[in-house]
């Protein structure tokens, strides 16, 4: 009788249980849901706070060497490509020769340049940029010297070659690896901050050279710039860029790397190669083509300053708002700046030479950092340099060349010469939309 009276206890209860009414299950289940819900989000913000730390310690340690590197690519760009601009009347005057001479060495040593870009980034991959940019700034010192006490046309060509040595070793291709050496795919931040300084060497450069020229006459400004080579870059180069461990060994031991000239890399050299060649015309014809538009003088001088700042606050928008998208994105858009305003320029006239500069230059400063971070998030930082230095050859080697067809053409076409100016570019920017934006396996 106890068992029975057991068991029938036992039921009652478990009817008890079952008598809960439905919705208060409902609301037991959806209890747990929300607590385990809770959890998942509070893991999920954990990760987020964990990933913002990480990238906040990143970019500490990133700092240092993106002012290091800013400040000596500002000295090396200021010491070398944009010498010549103020530098070759008075260099001419003084040797007896045809500015041409001087503008002609400066092109040759560019072709110097971009014949020894993939070597120069081959050695990067290999020992990191510490030791090839230390000697990037023992090189174009050299050559400064050389020019400051050139007598004749053979000793100042020599000297150019040397710059233009010096020039493949110490501008920004060079930069470039050296970053994707160090941070691997997390370099884009750093290339776009040395990019954003360096983006006023022409700003700090010319004034300098300026005020040299006026003051101790053009041979000592060579002097100068050569001795803050030796006493502002070597150091900041040698002592804050990191050593690799283990380079001299892996140098030894390295074979030749096997890059195949696949579709994606004939591509990007085509795109860097057709909008290099526009900022190497702009660079030297700018004035002379908006003046053909109908702008004064002054009009012409003015819209060219605008350049710069405009290269300056396209790469903080490339820094701020681009660097979440794809690299290919913003190069795409920086393709289509020019044509835009040559479209402007061509309607308005040469009233609209500000315009022109300013979309010419927002789109030049974006141009400059896609041609380190586009190849690195396309192909990853296993070769890089090499690789860079493949991409970029003929893209050199079209800037070199650029200002003298440039000015024949406008002798012919005059203002029409945006109609090259833009075709090419937008046939970049029609090469860039065959391009994926997919990252490929190392």
């Amino acid at each position: 009788m106890a068992c029975i009276r057991d068991e029938r206890k036992a039921q009652a209860s478990r009817g008890a249980v079952s008598k809960v009414p439905r919705p208060a299950q409902v609301e037991y289940a959806a209890a747990a849901v929300d607590a385990l819900a809770t959890r998942a989000a509070n893991a999920g913000d954990d990760d987020i706070a964990g990933q913002n730390r990480k990238h906040a310690r990143m970019s500490q340690r990133q700092l240092p060497i993106i002012l290091a590197l800013g400040t000596t690519q500002t000295l090396a760009w200021a010491s070398s490509y944009y010498l010549p601009a103020l530098l070759a009347d008075p260099m001419a005057h003084d040797l007896g020769i045809s500015s041409n001479w001087i503008f002609g060495a400066f092109s040759a040593s560019l072709v110097i340049s971009a014949m020894l870009g993939p070597r120069i980034g081959r050695q990067i991959d290999l020992v990191g940029g510490r030791q090839v940019l230390s000697v990037s700034n023992l090189t174009i010192a050299a050559g400064l010297v050389l020019l400051g006490v050139s007598q004749s046309v053979a000793v100042m060509a020599i000297a150019w070659l040397v710059l233009g040595i010096g020039m493949a070793m110490g501008l920004y291709d060079a930069a470039f690896a050296a970053l994707g050496r160090i941070y691997g795919t997390e370099a884009r931040r750093p290339i776009t901050g040395i990019t954003l300084m360096a983006g006023f060497a022409s700003t700090v450069g010319w004034p300098l050279t300026a005020w040299g020229l006026a003051h101790i006459g053009w041979r000592e400004t060579c002097f100068a710039w050569a001795a803050a080579n030796i006493l502002i870059g070597l150091p900041l180069n040698f002592f804050m860029l990191p050593a690799i461990k283990g380079a001299k060994q892996a140098a030894a031991t390295a074979e030749k790397p096997h890059l195949p000239l696949d579709r994606t890399m004939v591509l990007l050299a085509f795109v860097f190669a057709a909008v290099w060649t526009v900022t190497g015309a702009m660079a030297v014809h700018f004035p002379r083509i908006v003046e053909a538009t109908g702008a004064t003088h002054v009009e012409a001088i003015a819209a060219g300053a605008l350049i710069g700042p405009a290269q300056v606050v396209a790469r903080i928008l490339e820094a701020s708002v681009l660097s979440r998208f794809h690299p290919l994105w913003s190069t795409r858009l920086a393709c289509l700046t020019h044509p835009i305003g040559a479209a402007v320029v061509a309607i308005f006239g040469g009233a609209a030479a500000s315009a022109f500069a300013l979309f010419h230059g927002s789109g030049n400063g974006i141009l400059t950092i896609a041609r380190g971070t586009l190849p690195l998030s396309i192909f990853g930082p296993k070769d890089f340099g090499y690789r860079l230095g493949i991409i970029g050859a003929p893209a050199r080697m079209a800037q070199a060349v650029a200002p003298l067809v440039f000015g024949l053409l406008i002798d012919v076409m005059s203002a029409k010469v945006l109609i090259v100016s833009s075709a090419l570019s937008l046939s970049a920017l029609a090469a860039l939309f065959l391009i994926r934006a997919e990252r490929r396996p190392d």
